[in-house]
């Protein structure tokens, strides 16, 4: 009986001994981490006071969005918006004035009269700048415009206009074009008159194609009067000489007869001569009609270079 009782006491001894090498390991184990945490935090550029503060703003932030977020499934967000807005324009924050600015071609009524429908008396918080400025570019002269508050009363619209670059012949009627070929406005032939005219059916899609055609030949552009799209598939060009020149399909083939031309006009000063039409429709040849003569007398050269 003896013999087991003390048995007992050695397995007691066992495990208590196991059992404090645990709770040391254990406890060495969790000051081991603290101290990492310790160092991890120490070489932050923050004290221990800011960053409780931080994670405090970050759990009071989460709350915020949660509870935004519960808001608008209820509703109540909308009913919160619409009575944020009420006390903003009670307190005079509303839409009173629209004021259009570097309009110069645009018409500045029209802008005004647009924006001032849409936001009579809105609260300067209920205004859509997006919207408004969306609406803004619909007007035909307008580029591009950015919408602006300015308190308490103002909506601010700066505005951005398309450069005129030509005249487009639509029948009877003459329309100013950017160099996009959009329609800005009309005008009378005498306001058309100093501008590069392009007519033809399908001309107004060409414009862009026709520029860079013409910036083939810089030596000529400024001769350049008027532009016909022929056919749907090549250009005739009218200087400011009244002669004409056809040239053959295709942008490259244009491109090249058109500085071909160029090249034999400064060696043999076409322009402005008794040559009334060129036609280079067949590079690399050049037929030139002179006027008294029929066209099987058309005189005809080879093309320079």
């Amino acid at each position: 009986m003896a013999q087991t009782v003390r048995r007992q006491q050695a397995v007691g001894v066992r495990r208590q001994a196991r059992a404090q090498g645990n709770s040391r390991r254990v406890r060495k184990a969790r000051s081991a981490g603290r101290s990492l945490i310790g160092r991890g935090l120490a070489m932050l550029p923050f004290t221990e006071s800011q960053l409780q503060r931080a994670f405090t703003l970050l759990i009071l932030a989460g709350a915020v969005a949660l509870a935004w977020y519960l808001a608008g499934i209820s509703g109540a967000r909308d009913f919160a918006g619409a009575q944020l807005n009420q006390s903003v324009a009670a307190a005079g924050f509303r839409v009173r004035h629209v004021d259009p600015r570097n309009v110069q071609h645009a018409d500045k009524d029209a802008i005004y009269a647009q924006v001032w429908r849409e936001n009579r008396d809105l609260a300067m918080t209920e205004v859509d700048l997006a919207s408004v400025r969306k609406g803004v570019r619909k007007q035909p002269w307008v580029l591009d415009a950015s919408v602006s508050r300015q308190l308490p009363d103002v909506l601010v619209i700066e505005v951005t206009e398309r450069v005129p670059h030509a005249v487009l012949r639509q029948g009877d009627q003459l329309v100013l074009i950017d160099a996009g070929g959009r329609a800005l406005e009309r005008v009378s032939a005498a306001e058309a008159e100093r501008r590069l005219m392009i007519e033809g059916p399908g001309a107004q899609a060409q414009v862009r194609a026709l520029a860079v055609l013409l910036d083939a030949a810089p030596a000529l552009r400024a001769h350049v009067r008027g532009a016909e799209w022929v056919g749907y598939r090549r250009w005739n060009i009218t200087f400011d000489s009244g002669q004409r020149l056809a040239l053959p399909e295709g942008d490259k083939r244009a491109a090249d007869a058109l500085v071909s031309f160029a090249q034999a006009d400064g060696v043999h000063r076409l322009l402005g001569g008794e040559v009334v039409a060129f036609d280079m429709r067949n590079p690399p040849r050049m037929y030139m009609r002179v006027p008294g003569r029929s066209e099987r007398q058309s005189i005809t050269i080879e093309e320079e270079g």
